[in-house]
């Protein structure tokens, strides 16, 4: 308990210096992102492809063939294809060295026949260790069944282990790794970038404000009517229907600048490390809160500052946060709003609550109405 309550509070201490530095004031981030940073062009993507394959040329440590059927049947499917045929009776085989292996990869955007990309092998056997292996030729298919590109390469694997008497030392995972290019593409993807007079533009996050904010954007920079937000995550844009005129259009439209969107407010909490992360936009309302043995109580006094040059001359009125925890028993009053959330982890953590303890109360919190953002537990 000791080591995740110092994990928890060393991963709050730094959350919350990140929030207070987004809380800081304008100057804290940009004032404008490209439209590349919010939104992607629909089409515009890589396509999971995954294939059934052998590693062979390990030291002993491959699958144990008389637990793992399928890794005979497969190297004899294979040697089959090489002209090799086991005569018959020769029983199962008792391979050391070889392991069943899935193959995974992401075949990226406009990815043309004889290019390479990268591709992750994982044991799906009881092998001990893939490191040394080699992994043959595996053709990865779509969820349309069709072959997009094959596989083959010696594998990378970044851990280490030795045993001895009973002994076991391990670092890090030897069941999977990677083939750096070890993926060769022999079918492009049909894309439908090229269709139509209009491209779609789809927003990493569904926000209406971000949507308007794009519509206009492109509108000012390229001409009114040229685009027009169709919902809260779609942005329809007229284009050129030449190809190499869309290209650069596009092109265009991605290096349009728009005003930075306000996040929605949130807070996320791990359960499992006890780990918070709050964006800027999160504040609370009047709210007061008995917990077992914590009393918490939370106010803001209006404090007046005077004209100076940060101010611009200007008198500004600002909050001062008042925030007092007892554990024992007392009284609890209704008390004005608090205007950050961070002013409370900071005080629970200083205090020594435990993760349940805050995840417990900022659940009531937000079930009493009191917690102005949305609370996402994972």
């Amino acid at each position: 308990m000791d080591t995740v309550l110092t994990t928890f509070r060393l991963a709050t201490a730094l959350l919350l210096t990140a929030a207070a530095l987004l809380i800081g004031g304008p100057t804290a981030h940009a004032d404008t992102v490209r439209i590349k940073e919010v939104a992607a062009v629909q089409g515009v993507r890589s396509n999971q492809i995954s294939g059934f394959g052998l590693v062979v040329g390990l030291d002993g440590t491959g699958d144990l063939t008389t637990q793992m059927p399928y890794t005979t049947q497969t190297l004899g499917n294979y040697l089959q294809q090489l002209g090799i045929t086991l005569p018959p009776g020769t029983g199962q085989l008792q391979l050391k060295n070889v392991a069943a292996v899935v193959v995974t990869a992401d075949l990226p955007a406009f990815a043309q026949p004889g290019q390479h990309f990268d591709v992750t092998v994982s044991s799906i056997g009881n092998a001990k260790s893939l490191k040394g292996g080699t992994l043959i030729t595996t053709p990865l298919k779509g969820v349309d069944g069709e072959i997009y590109a094959l596989a083959q390469g010696n594998l990378v694997i970044p851990g280490a282990g030795a045993s001895s008497g009973g002994s076991k030392v391990q670092i890090n995972h030897l069941s999977a790794g990677r083939i750096p290019s070890g993926g060769q593409v022999e079918r492009a993807v049909a894309t439908g970038l090229q269709d139509g007079d209009t491209i779609t533009l789809n927003l990493n996050a569904s926000d209406f404000q971000t949507a308007q904010r794009v519509e206009q954007a492109i509108n000012q920079k390229i001409g009114a009517g040229t685009a027009r937000a169709v919902d809260g995550r779609t942005v329809r844009v007229k284009a050129p229907t030449d190809a190499d005129a869309r290209v650069n259009f596009i092109a265009q439209i991605e290096d349009v600048q728009v005003n930075n969107p306000v996040p929605a407010a949130k807070v996320v909490i791990n359960t499992r490390t006890g780990s918070i992360v709050l964006n800027q936009a999160v504040t609370l309302g009047p709210c007061a809160i008995a917990h077992g043995s914590l009393s918490i109580t939370i106010s803001s006094t209006p404090v007046i500052s005077q004209p100076n040059a940060l101010s611009n001359g200007q008198t500004v009125v600002a909050q001062k946060s008042d925030i007092q925890i007892k554990q024992e028993p007392g009284v609890i009053m209704t008390m004005p709003p608090s205007p950050q959330l961070s002013d409370v982890v900071r005080a629970l953590n200083a205090l020594g609550a435990t993760p349940q303890d805050l995840l417990s109360i900022l659940q009531a919190i937000k079930a009493a109405g009191a917690l102005n953002a949305d609370l996402e537990v994972i």
